[in-house]
């Protein structure tokens, strides 16, 4: 099968809500293609380059105040340029598996709809900075805002904004996913190990379909 491949790379991302588990989550299905004899990167956004983590410590500080939204996105945008081309693209040019840690869905879904822009007029612009590099396969991790922010603790600058911020963006996360057959939905409820369990089982199924 196309899609298993071990010549091939495959692009994975994580999306979701604060406290929706997906650095746990994404590290253990890294893992987990480890055990199945794959190369595996795993990464995050933002902040998994050099340039990226200093725009990762602008963008979370609490100290930094308010932005433009607009100055939001592009700082984002910008951290996804450096991402895509440093890091993802040539680690799936080598046949690896590259699950990240959030990618472009979050900042439609938390600088689109979050901030009340426009997703749509977002996306090309991403595309630009991406080179049009999108993943195979985004797993969405659903957990109710107030939960999540609940496990989340210590609130950073996003994390701070008012329930009704994250209710749009986890409902931008599900029409995203909605009817997609490169997206999966899983919800982060239950022990690590069972959500871990929920997303492999998901993903043999993915893996199964046709490319």
């Amino acid at each position: 099968m196309e899609r298993t491949a071990v010549d091939s790379g495959l692009f994975i991302a994580f999306e979701g809500g604060e406290g929706s588990g997906k650095s746990t989550q994404s590290r253990l299905l890294a893992s987990w293609f480890e055990t199945q004899g794959r190369s595996v990167l795993h990464t995050r956004q933002p902040g998994g380059t050099p340039v990226g983590q200093t725009l990762r410590s602008i963008l979370l500080d609490p100290a930094t105040g308010d932005l433009s939204p607009r100055t939001e996105a592009l700082i984002y945008m910008a951290d996804k340029a450096e991402h895509a081309d440093v890091v993802l693209r040539p680690a799936l040019d080598a046949g690896q598996v590259v699950i990240t840690d959030r990618y472009v869905e979050s900042m439609l879904a938390y600088q689109g709809a979050g901030r009340d822009l426009v997703p749509n007029e977002l996306a090309p612009i991403a595309d630009w900075a991406t080179g049009n590099l999108n993943p195979d396969l985004t797993i969405v991790l659903d957990v109710e805002p107030s939960l999540g922010l609940a496990r989340a603790g210590d609130h950073d600058r996003i994390e701070a904004e008012p329930i009704e911020f994250h209710e749009r963006v986890r409902q931008y996360f599900l029409a995203a996913a909605d009817g997609s057959a490169s997206h999966i939905v899983v919800p982060a409820v239950g022990t690590p190990a069972e959500i871990h369990q929920s997303i492999v089982t998901a993903v043999l199924a993915w893996l199964e379909q046709p490319a």
